[in-house]
């Protein structure tokens, strides 16, 4: 069932600040430690109950989660050997498959946003990780040939000025689009580079020519106009109501001043662009300084400042894996042995071990990070908790897959210890089996063993019937196997199995001493039977046991009354095994006769 979102709440500590000292708090893996720090403490000692991955609680969110890991899945099998032309597009496609991702969980955020406050936060969180991603995708992933860098950064505009192509068909729709109000605010365009290079030459210099001749001095609009499109500065600084952000003026400087910029010169332009936008007085938000250093092809800032400034983990480590898949990233190692891709993709693996359900696609994560992704997964799968059973054989079989040899026998050993408390023995015993546990599975068959002893019947029959080798893991679960043999075979009339079986437990020593009176009396419907079911020397045999159980040491425990059952039933053995002797040896001798 999936967990109730709701406001963190907020909670009061009465032993905290005792000595009126404020609180520090550490983020463990899905928990919080709150501890005193050495400063005075101002007002009272309350603790506001965060979390630390918010985006988990989300149930949109986590289609996001879920989808994107079939992404990453996919990434990794591309295999090496396939030439990089080949691979280009395949990372072109992956691209924009998470960017697709992004945008249907936006779109379905947009519908919601109204009914959950988080949603309008998470919509402007996602507005921002597609404008980056699609901005590397253009800049590093999907690199444009020379001379074309604008025409993709047009479409990236475009496509995150949401109100640009809806415009531009009302004006294509109307009866005149060139009489159109917005006519002008959308200007598009289909042509190649080099139609669009010649023909923006020709409206440059034929615009300058205008200017400088004042031939639209009369009307300012048109002035206007020309000034854009021989791209003076001021003029599209004037429209900004217009352009709305930076890298949009950035964009449209470039369309009428720079068309067929190269990428070693985009930084400039960025930089001045942001600057004359933002002006002198305001400060640039963290979405300028990440965009401004992709602008600045700074790999490495950009992954390092997005990790600063979102709220999870999911964006800057399923971007740098696909990065890193394109050997954009080779050269950047981390002092600790690890590389960046690893330690972020690792840090949100781990993150998904909180969740109640996520944690499972955690496991490809740390599957896919060679270098600590298995410490991190034998750390964190003691970690997850084994509510049910049906959760913990699904532990149970991603630590089987992955020999994880420990974890296996800690899960069972849990899980063992569980059903015994709730008296199921047939799962405390199966679990035992799988651990391996010889002490554990010895002491669930003396409670098989004891059960029978007070109702007269095993239980969990499919369990016994059917254990094979792993009846060896001990002498008592071997015996608790052959015993249940015994009555099975005495069940289906199978008499002589049954006794020879019977007597290969006394006489082998498997079963415990405390129950050879119980094998004995076992035995007293066989040696009743019309047919001699125990020969001559099996009947010495069981004479030899029931003597020699007799000649030990009595049990101080038992009553008057079960001394005198005990006697009671040594008697009828002995009368038995008397009348059974007699007609064996008068069987055997009529057959050698």
């Amino acid at each position: 069932m999936e967990e109730v979102d709701v406001e963190p709440s907020t909670t009061l500590i009465p032993s905290a600040g005792f000595h009126r000292k404020h609180l520090g708090f550490e983020w463990g893996p899905g928990d919080l430690l709150v501890y005193e720090t050495n400063y005075k403490l101002q007002g009272s000692p309350f603790v506001h109950i965060v979390r630390r991955d918010e985006d988990i609680c989300s149930p949109i969110l986590r289609k996001l989660f879920n989808e994107s890991h079939l992404i990453f899945v996919g990434l990794q099998k591309i295999k090496e050997d396939i030439p990089s032309k080949n691979k280009k597009s395949q990372f072109v496609s992956i691209s924009k498959n998470y960017r697709s991702v992004i945008r249907a969980c936006m779109e379905e955020l947009q519908q919601n946003a109204g009914k959950r406050s988080h949603d309008t936060h998470h919509v402007s969180i996602l507005l921002a990780i597609e404008l980056i991603w699609n901005l590397c995708e253009v800049l590093f992933i999907d690199t444009a040939p020379a001379g074309s860098l604008l025409l993709h950064l047009l479409d990236w505009v475009r496509l995150h000025k949401s109100d640009v192509d809806a415009r531009a068909r009302e004006v294509l729709q109307s009866d005149s689009p060139a009489q159109h109000q917005s006519y002008w605010d959308v200007p598009t365009g289909t042509q190649t580079l080099t139609e669009f290079e010649v023909k923006w030459r020709h409206w440059h210099e034929e615009c300058d020519r205008c200017l400088q001749e004042n031939t639209f001095a009369s009307n300012r609009h048109l002035e206007t106009i020309c000034k854009i499109l021989v791209g003076d500065e001021d003029t599209l600084l004037e429209q900004k109501e217009l352009l709305s952000t930076w890298y949009h003026f950035l964009v449209t400087r470039l369309l009428f001043t720079h068309p067929t910029i190269k990428p070693p010169d985009l930084h400039y332009y960025a930089q001045s662009s942001m600057n004359m936008f933002l002006g002198p007085r305001a400060s640039p938000e963290p979405l300028d300084i990440i965009l401004l250093s992709a602008f600045e092809f700074d790999l490495h800032q950009v992954i390092k400042d997005c990790s600063i400034a979102l709220n999870n983990w999911w964006f800057v480590a399923h971007l740098t894996d696909l990065l890193d898949h394109c050997k954009l990233l080779q050269s950047h190692n981390l002092h600790f042995g690890s590389n960046l891709r690893e330690f972020l993709v690792l840090e949100y693996a781990s993150g998904l071990f909180t969740h109640h359900s996520l944690w499972q696609l955690a496991v490809d994560y740390f599957d896919h990070c060679p270098e600590f992704g298995r410490v991190y997964l034998e750390l964190q799968i003691e970690r997850v908790p084994l509510d049910t059973e049906r959760k913990a054989i699904k532990v149970l079989r991603i630590c089987e897959d992955r020999q994880m040899s420990e974890q296996v026998r800690s899960i069972c050993k849990i899980m063992a210890k569980r059903a015994l408390r709730n008296n199921r023995l047939g799962s405390a015993l199966s679990w035992s089996i799988r651990a391996k546990d010889a002490a554990f599975a010895t002491l669930i068959s003396e409670r098989f063993l004891q059960d029978y002893s007070n109702k007269g019947s095993f239980t969990d029959l499919d369990l016994l019937d059917n254990l094979g080798p792993a009846m060896l893991l001990s002498d008592r679960l071997t015996f608790l196997g052959k015993y249940r043999e015994f009555h099975r075979l005495y069940g289906e009339k199978r008499f002589s199995e049954a006794a020879r079986l019977l007597l290969s437990l006394m006489t082998a020593k498997i079963a415990p001493r405390s129950l050879w009176m119980t094998l004995l009396t076992d035995a007293l419907p066989l040696l009743e039977q019309k047919e001699v079911i125990f020969s001559v020397d099996q009947t010495y045999e069981l004479m030899s046991c029931l003597e020699e159980l007799n000649s030990g040491t009595k049990d101080s425990n038992l009553t008057d009354q079960d001394e005198d059952i005990e006697s009671t039933k040594t008697e009828l053995l002995r009368l038995a095994l008397a009348r059974n002797l007699t007609m064996a040896i008068v069987k055997e001798g009529t057959i050698e006769t």
